[in-house]
């Protein structure tokens, strides 16, 4: 295959692994960082009611998919009654029965709420006009001025919209506001005001209700907020500042009206808001938020295995980790190991007995084998049953270490167990091949170089960040699989041989330049 095809292949894969990257962390809210917490609110509705007959029908309008939130969880608590939920004129409704209902009557609906993608323009319903005001005078004319005011200073429909509510907010209102004012019972009231005044412009308005989550706080009322139609969209207007754009915590209940509990023949019902807010892990949350917007990315992910499974998992996906640390320090910086990922493996023993007790355990072990090794060069064995030999003394010295340590109360020594037993064997013949073909000092740099290499594969694969990456975005190993398709091709200098070869290079300088002098003195 030739470079410009590698490379072009390389990037396609580490393309496609950023991109998967990317939209788990952005779209599906995936924590980067392990330990993450986000902002989890439960919202509960309380009703309460006195009946005037033993049959009672209760029904409340419920948050249907509300913009910049997701609903994990809905619970639905009234003791002795029947719960349906339907849909109707585009909202949910949930809806109490009960056959014989006795004395103060309490009814909860509480759901589970975090934070979901957000959206420019979260309504895309068609423009209707609302319904037109019948004033008497001296109101008619009153709002005639007033709109005509107004005209005048605005520049569009949503400013129109923005100047009328200022007006109606300003300290030292106008006569006409004054006059217009006089029959406001609440916020809601006056807005649904503003709506009527917009209709006799044709300018499409509605109300919306909701109220904004933050801290905990009980009795939260619902507030309304205007929403005026621009022609293209529907542009959301505080009647209470005159601030254009949807509130980034404005929890949508309703778009139907503030009236949003109905209880048959009673008066005296009454419905109350609270809001608690709490911190929850990142994780659980995006994954109870995926189950519920798209379940099948979830059942076809390392999150659907049991969680043994998964704990396997996130130690197996490090293993890349450590054989591409291999690979820069073996293809790029030069250090000498014995065997390909034997020094993985070692680092995978390191994460149960740390650090420096693995490398003391590792040198315990190698050399106790290395010593009975060159006894048994004397005998002349064959190589199959000298590896044998090897393999069970490894495993009688891993013993003895464990019993000793174990009668010491040294604990690490029990995790002596956890190496690799044939990488040992295989790792003691080869020193002890290198040793007597080369030398001791080619031996022990090797020796050395391996415990290096397993040392910072350690390091890195037990950094807990790095874990939680990886087995939350395993894409990133496509984009490690890029890089090593990459530096398979390089066949350039070592860094170490950079430096192995100082000398020479300053020898050729110092010749070049001889023959340079001579060249211009003759």
């Amino acid at each position: 295959m030739k470079k410009t095809q590698l490379y072009l292949l390389a990037i396609l894969i580490a393309f496609v692994g950023v991109s998967a990257i990317l939209y788990k962390w952005k779209v599906l809210n995936f924590p980067i960082q392990p330990s993450t917490e986000v902002e989890v609110w439960s919202v509960q509705a309380r009703v309460e009611y006195t009946p005037r007959r033993a049959a009672n029908k209760v029904t409340l309008v419920l948050p249907t998919a509300p913009p910049g939130f997701t609903i994990l969880d809905e619970r639905y608590i009234a003791r002795g009654y029947s719960l349906l939920e339907e849909s109707r004129r585009g909202e949910r409704e949930a809806q109490w029965t009960i056959r014989r209902a006795n004395g103060k009557q309490v009814l909860y609906y509480r759901a589970t709420v975090v934070r979901g993608p957000a959206s420019d323009d979260p309504f895309r319903d068609a423009a209707k006009l609302g319904q037109t005001p019948e004033l008497e005078e001296p109101h008619a004319t009153a709002a005639q001025i007033l709109l005509g005011q107004v005209r005048e200073g605005s520049a569009d429909i949503v400013t129109f919209a923005q100047e009328l509510v200022r007006r109606f907010n300003d300290e030292n209102p106008s006569q006409e506001v004054a006059l217009l004012s006089e029959s406001f019972r609440d916020s809601a009231s006056r807005t649904q005001f503003f709506v009527q005044l917009l209709s006799i412009r044709h300018i499409p308005a509605r109300v919306v209700y909701g109220f904004q989550l933050g801290e905990t706080h009980r009795d939260e009322p619902m507030l309304p907020w205007l929403q005026v139609h621009n022609g293209v969209r529907w542009a959301t207007i505080d009647p209470r500042t005159a601030a254009e754009g949807w509130p980034q915590d404005l929890f949508l209940w309703t778009r139907s009206g503030p009236d949003v509990l109905t209880v048959e023949e009673t008066q005296n019902a009454s419905v109350t808001y609270s809001v608690t807010r709490n911190l929850a892990d990142a994780m659980a949350i995006a994954e109870r938020r995926l189950e519920v917007q798209n379940a099948d990315l979830v059942n076809y992910s390392l999150l659907s295995l049991p969680l043994q499974a998964q704990e396997v998992y996130r130690v197996l996906l490090m293993v890349p980790i450590g054989a591409f640390i291999m690979l820069l320090l073996r293809n790029l910086v030069g250090i000498k190991t014995y065997g390909t990922f034997m020094p993985v493996l070692i680092a995978l023993a390191f994460r149960e007995t740390q650090l420096l007790a693995g490398i003391v355990l590792f040198a315990v072990v190698i050399g106790a084998g290395l010593l009975v090794r060159f006894y048994m060069e004397r005998l002349r064995l064959l190589l199959v049953p000298r590896l044998t030999a090897v393999l069970i003394l490894v495993v009688l010295l891993m013993a003895a270490v464990s019993v000793l340590s174990n009668r010491l109360g040294i604990e690490v020594g029990l995790s002596v167990a956890l190496f690799p037993m044939v990488i040992l064997a295989m790792t003691i013949e080869r020193i002890s091949v290198t040793w007597e073909e080369r030398g001791a000092g080619p031996a022990i740099r090797e020796a050395i170089g391996t415990l290096a290499v397993a040392a910072l594969a350690y390091l890195v694969m037990s950094w807990n960040p790095l874990e939680h990456f990886v087995f939350v975005f395993p894409e990133i190993l496509l984009v490690l699989f890029a890089l090593t398709l990459v530096l398979g091709r390089y066949s350039g200098y070592r860094l170490s041989e950079l430096f192995r070869f100082r000398n020479l290079a300053r020898e050729s300088e110092k010749q070049a330049t001889v023959v340079s002098s001579d060249v211009k003195a003759g």
